[in-house]
């Protein structure tokens, strides 16, 4: 078992008087958000509510977007609780300073609560079972927890979590707790099922569109129709026309109508007269394109990593690989369009909707409205994706801006175009890579990035493992706003590197798999600078993928393999892409993936985002892009802009976790990078040609 510091008496937030009795748990929990999103330490709380009829309530913190923490943070609480799931209430907390940074973002939810959670749980039950002790006046040592209840080993008298709860919360806080040992986990690494499945197959309301309050209007809103305009002027006087309009706004640069449905006020949208004009530079996609490839035949002036001597080893009397990769801008087009309900009056705003930033959100509408922040409440539904967009908080300043100027409460909903044509978009971005051999050695690895508004290094492997290594990027600036993505940066930076890799492994005649190993142990055993990653967790991986798909052996006729794996958000990640030929083109049959996170909380949400990124990864790597003419996007829907058919996707996608009692690290994001580049190395196996361009159905 471990033991965990003492927690401050100060710092113990314990509450007797809830629901006639009972006992209400939360403290102060320090750890760090991804670097990515954020510099600041953060002070995430969680708490555990039981009352004297026996009711437990567990909060899950985070915003729920999809990715499971719903089920899984409380799960953790749960575990060290000793309680029965099957009898637990789950609620999103509303944003609260003693929840500290509720972000939903970086794969960092489960990584960075993890012991913290674990905390919570062992606190409260040791408690609980000092109460059971004093009552039935016996040595705690005597007594255990389990399912709720705390049972004297002796005698085996039982008091339920109920029943001692208001005793409970009385008592001193314990100066040290604790933890279980991992053997002894009941709930943490079985398989839960997600705690809304019910609701979320049934239809029952659990989304910010759900959305009702009296005198609620609906608005639907006019925005640019490019980036580079501006709004002139407006006539709406076909608009007032229609039944059920009620309010026509100007916004800003946009025009809001405001009516008693969301289909009155599209139809009032639609029947605006709208006059744009230039405010700025109209991009194209073509003039992006251009521009990269300029830039990439230039040196960059910022070089994130230089091992050795990179130019001195790519003379002419080596073999020199040159090679480019392009990936297009791509929108996060989750499956709920942005909404958002605000109703703000009186000095004070009450909002309610789908982000992954509600602080974030909180401090803008505090500042564009002049609102003090302790005015503004916010609450979380579920969310029905997110990938990065809702890290933007823009629809929910936009309804307290709309609802502050009807001045009545407000449920703005947007619609897939308004989607497609106003998100903070994956940047496109284009790869030089280059590699010099000599006599079945690799003796230099040259990387050069250039990406639409800024640039992205990367020194993870195979820096390390190489005598001359060097990488670089720049950013290309543009008016077109751009954000985070899945996966921000490793998504395509996997597909480039990896896609590469395989390129060297065929031009050194060697085996992709056993040269991974070779670097992973020359990273080992001699280091070249710094090393970001583990390399025996890398090798955990690869070998494990390598026995889950038969790599190596003899394939049946007509299957095609191809490799790949990446490291990410503290997570080590390998995948095998199985092709066959079928009516003479090629089809993902199964994907095989090895994953190396720490302790899994959950296997079957650990497996489903493990799936759903590998199936995400395929279809944006085969088919999504998105094209700007003149500021303007031309796929504005899922007719032009399209997913992978459910016939389209693998038959079978196989994970299996490295067994491990570390923490738990980063899970809904680190599958999505290796996966392009392995269907890539799939498809120069079965066809000899070469995938260098997303998305492949255009190469």
């Amino acid at each position: 078992m471990s033991t965990i510091p003492s927690i401050s008496r100060r710092n113990f937030l314990k509450v007797s008087a809830i629901a006639g009795g009972g006992m209400l748990v939360g403290f102060s929990m320090i750890d760090k958000a991804d670097p990515a999103l954020t510099a600041d330490e953060f002070t995430p709380n969680a708490y555990i509510k039981i009352t004297p009829n026996g009711t437990i309530t567990l909060m899950a913190p985070n915003p729920e977007i999809g990715q499971g923490v719903k089920t899984s943070l409380p799960m953790i609480i749960a575990e060290e609780l000793c309680v029965d799931w099957q009898k637990i209430n789950v609620e999103i907390a509303a944003l609260d300073a003693k929840y500290g940074n509720q972000v939903a973002g970086g794969s960092g939810s489960v990584r960075g609560r993890f012991e913290p959670l674990r905390k919570v749980g062992a606190t409260a039950k040791t408690m609980l079972v000092t109460a059971a002790a004093q009552t039935l006046n016996v040595p705690a040592e005597e007594c255990h927890a389990e399912n709720g209840s705390v049972i004297h080993k002796a005698s085996g008298r039982k008091l339920s979590y109920g029943s001692l709860a208001s005793k409970a919360a009385t008592l001193p806080v314990p100066s040290d707790v604790k933890l279980k040992d991992p053997k002894d986990f009941k709930i943490i690494g079985t398989r839960v099922k997600d705690i809304d499945v019910k609701k979320i197959i049934t239809g029952k309301p659990l989304f910010g569109i759900d959305t009702r309050r009296e005198g609620m209007l609906f608005a639907v809103v006019a925005r640019s129709p490019a980036y580079g305009k501006k709004l002139k002027s407006f006539d709406d006087t076909e608009t007032r026309k229609l039944t059920g309009i009620k309010q026509v706004l100007q916004i800003k640069n946009s025009v809001a109508v405001l009516a008693t449905s969301t289909w009155a006020a599209k139809k009032g949208r639609d029947a605006l007269s709208l006059e744009w004009e230039d405010a700025g530079k109209l991009e194209s996609t073509a003039d992006h394109d251009a521009a990269f490839l300029k830039m990439l035949s230039k040196k960059a002036p910022d070089t994130s990593r230089n091992d050795g001597d990179v130019e001195a080893a790519m003379t002419a009397s080596h073999q020199v690989l040159d090679v480019t990769y392009t990936t297009p801008v791509v929108s996060h087009a989750q499956m709920e369009p942005l909404n958002f309900f605000a109703d703000v009056r009186n000095g004070k705003a009450e909002l309610f909707g789908p982000t992954q930033v509600p602080g974030s959100l909180r401090s803008q509408v505090a500042k564009e409205l002049n609102i003090a922040p302790e005015n503004i409440s916010i609450g979380l539904p579920r969310q029905g994706g997110g990938f990065g967009r809702k890290l933007m908080p823009d629809n929910g300043v936009e309804a307290a801006l709309i609802s502050a100027a009807a001045k009545c409460p407000v449920q703005v909903q947007w619609t897939r175009e308004d989607d497609m044509q106003n998100d903070f978009y994956r940047p496109s971005a284009a790869f030089r890579y280059r590699a010099s051999f000599e006599n079945g050695n690799l003796l230099a690895w040259h990387q050069s990035s250039v990406w639409l508004n800024r640039g992205n290094n990367s020194d993870t492997y195979p820096a390390g493992a190489l005598q001359n290594f060097r990488a670089e990027s720049q950013g290309l600036t543009t008016n077109i706003p751009m954000g985070y993505w899945r996966a921000p940066g490793h998504n395509v930076l996997g597909f480039a590197a990896e896609s590469f890799m395989d390129e060297v492994c065929h031009e050194l005649k060697k085996d992709p798999v056993a040269f991974r190993l070779e670097l992973m142990e020359k990273a080992k055993q001699q280091p070249v600078g710094k090393i970001s990653y583990d390399p025996d967790k890398f090798k955990s991986v690869i070998e494990l993928v390598a026995a889950m798909s038969n790599w190596g052996k003899k394939q049946a006729p007509g299957t095609f393999l191809g490799f790949s794996t990446w490291f990410s958000f503290n997570t080590y990640i390998a995948e095998v892409v199985e092709l066959k030929i079928i009516s003479g083109k090629p089809r993902v049959h199964k994907v095989y993936c090895a994953v190396n996170c720490g302790k899994v909380v959950n296997l079957s949400g650990a497996e489903n985002q493990i799936q759903g990124a590998i199936i995400d990864g395929i279809g944006h790597a085969m088919l999504t892009k998105i094209t700007f003419d003149k500021g303007a996007v031309v796929e504005t829907n899922f007719g032009n802009y399209r997913f992978l058919r459910m016939k389209e996707t693998p038959l079978d996608v196989v994970v299996k976790f490295v067994p491990s009692e570390a923490p738990p690290t980063g899970l809904g994001e680190p599958a999505l990078p290796p996966v392009a580049a392995a269907l890539a190395n799939a498809l120069f196996a079965a066809t000899g040609k070469r995938f260098r361009k997303m998305p492949f159905d255009e190469a």
